[in-house]
C-alpha cells in the first residue's frame, strides 16, 4: 500500500482540535461540554453582514479578482487609514482567511531549510504552516512570571543566522492575550534592520485592546516598508470565523507579486464572503464598544476565578479572549483529556487547549493550558466552578504553593 509523505507525517496535528473525538463522546454520554478550547466567539456577526448575504441576488456566483474585489480593498484601505495605518489599496491582498495569507508569505518569502523566529507560546498552527512550507521555526520563550512579555532581544540575537528569514509575532498575542509596547516593536523594528529581516504581523485582534489600551501596527514603524508584511482576518473582529477572509498586506512590491502568483493557482478567495467582507466594514462603533465590554467582564470572571484556585497561575492579558494558565497537574494534556474522559460535575466538563502544542520544546509548555473566554458569563462561572472540583479530584494533582499571578 502507498504511504504517506515525510511532510505529512511530520506535520503536528492541532492541540485545540485533537481532543475533539474525547469531547464528543463526554457529549453523548449526556455531559455538557463548556468549550474553552477555541476563539470561536458566540457573539453575534454584526447585522449588516448578515442582511447583505441576505440581500445578495446575482445570478451567477462568479470568480473575484485573485488578488480580491477591488470595492473591497478600497474600502479595507479606507479602515486602515482610519486606524492611522498607512495601508492603500495596492498594498492589499486578499486571502482565503489569515491562514492563506501565513501560508502565502511563508511561500513568497522563504525557502525550503530557512528559519523564522517567534516568541513562544505562539499560534500553534504557525508551526503547521511552516512544516508545510519546509521552514524551521526557532524560539524564544516569553515566561508566563513576566505575563508572557517579549523576551530580551538578546535572547533573539544568538538565534539569527544566514538562514534566518523573518520574526513572526501576533500582537494581541493569541494564545497569550499579551499586548506588545511600542517599545517592544521599536526594539524589533532596529532588529529587523540590522539583520534585513522580515518583520511578519498577525494582527487579527487588533479590536480587542482593553482598559484604553491601543494597539502599535508594525505598519507605523518609521523606515520598515520594506521588511513589515501584515497579516489580517475578518473572522473575530466581526465573529464571522466561516466567512474564511484575510489579508495578506505589505509595501514590498516584489513580496506582493510573489505571494499574488499563489494567489492566482488558488484563483480566487472567496466571493460571497468577500461580499459579508466589505459589508461588515459598516458595522458601527457601537458593536465594538458593546463587544469589548463584555469581553472584559468575562475575562475578569475567568481570569480572577482561575487564579482564586490554589495553585493555579494565570496572568491577565490585555488584549484578545486567550488566557494561558499553569496548572498545578503533572501534565496538561493528560489533565484535558481525563477532564473528557472521567470527570463531570453537576453534569457538566471543560475542554481546553493543552499548551504544549504552543511551545516548539512541548516541555516548556506541559503544566500549561490556552482557555478561550468566548462563552457567557455564567457558563464561564460555572466551568470555573468545574475546573475548581476537577483540581481536587485529578489523581495527577501536583502540590504548588505561593503562586504569584502576573497581572
Amino acid at each position: 500500500m502507498p504511504g504517506v509523505s515525510q511532510k505529512g507525517m511530520a506535520m503536528p496535528a492541532s492541540p485545540i482540535r485533537k481532543l475533539v473525538p474525547y469531547a464528543e463522546a463526554a457529549k453523548k454520554a449526556g455531559t455538557k461540554v463548556f468549550h474553552l478550547n477555541i476563539g470561536q466567539p458566540d457573539i453575534e456577526t454584526p447585522q449588516v453582514v448578515r442582511d447583505a448575504v441576505r440581500a445578495y441576488d446575482e445570478t451567477v456566483l462568479a470568480y473575484s479578482l485573485s488578488e480580491g474585489n477591488l470595492s473591497y480593498r478600497e474600502g479595507l484601505s479606507a479602515y486602515y487609514q482610519k486606524h492611522d495605518i498607512p495601508v492603500n489599496v495596492e498594498d492589499i491582498l486578499i486571502t482565503t482567511g489569515g491562514s492563506e495569507a501565513l501560508s502565502f508569505v511563508f511561500n513568497a518569502c522563504m525557502d525550503a531549510g530557512d528559519e523564522v523566529i517567534i516568541p513562544e507560546p505562539f499560534y500553534a498552527n504557525y508551526n503547521g504552516f511552516a512544516q508545510a512550507a519546509g521552514v524551521t521555526v526557532q524560539s524564544v520563550t516569553a515566561k508566563i512570571e513576566d505575563g508572557f512579555a517579549l523576551p530580551a532581544i538578546e535572547e533573539f540575537e544568538p538565534l539569527i543566522n544566514g538562514k534566518t528569514r523573518a520574526i513572526l509575532i501576533c500582537n494581541p498575542a493569541n494564545p497569550t492575550g499579551y499586548l506588545y509596547s511600542r517599545e517592544e516593536l521599536e526594539k524589533l523594528r532596529a532588529l529587523a534592520l540590522e539583520h534585513d529581516l522580515f518583520l511578519i504581523a498577525d494582527e487579527v485582534y487588533r479590536e480587542f485592546c482593553y482598559h484604553g489600551e491601543k494597539p502599535t501596527s508594525v505598519m507605523n514603524l518609521d523606515g520598515l516598508d520594506q521588511h513589515v508584511i501584515l497579516i489580517d482576518s475578518v473572522s473575530k473582529r466581526y465573529s464571522m470565523c466561516g466567512a474564511r477572509i484575510g489579508a495578506m498586506i505589505t509595501k514590498n512590491e516584489e513580496v506582493r507579486n510573489t505571494a499574488l502568483k499563489f494567489a492566482q493557482a488558488r484563483l480566487s478567495p472567496p466571493s460571497l464572503a468577500q461580499l459579508a467582507g466589505e459589508a461588515a466594514l459598516q458595522t458601527p462603533q457601537s458593536y465594538f464598544d458593546e463587544v469589548i465590554e463584555e469581553y472584559v467582564e468575562r475575562r475578569n470572571v475567568l481570569v480572577d476565578g482561575l487564579n482564586a484556585i490554589p495553585g493555579v497561575r494565570c496572568p491577565k492579558p490585555k488584549g484578545a479572549f486567550y488566557c494561558m494558565a499553569e496548572l498545578p497537574v503533572d501534565d496538561a494534556e493528560k489533565f484535558c483529556q481525563w477532564l473528557l474522559e472521567s470527570f463531570s460535575h453537576n453534569g457538566n466538563t471543560v475542554m481546553m487547549a493543552p499548551a504544549a502544542g504552543f511551545y516548539k520544546n512541548a516541555e516548556t509548555g506541559r503544566k500549561q493550558v490556552r482557555v478561550a473566554y468566548v462563552l457567557n458569563v455564567e457558563e464561564l462561572k460555572q466551568a470555573v466552578d468545574c475546573l475548581r472540583a476537577a483540581l481536587d479530584a485529578y489523581p495527577g494533582k501536583v502540590e504548588q504553593t505561593n503562586v504569584a499571578h502576573a497581572e
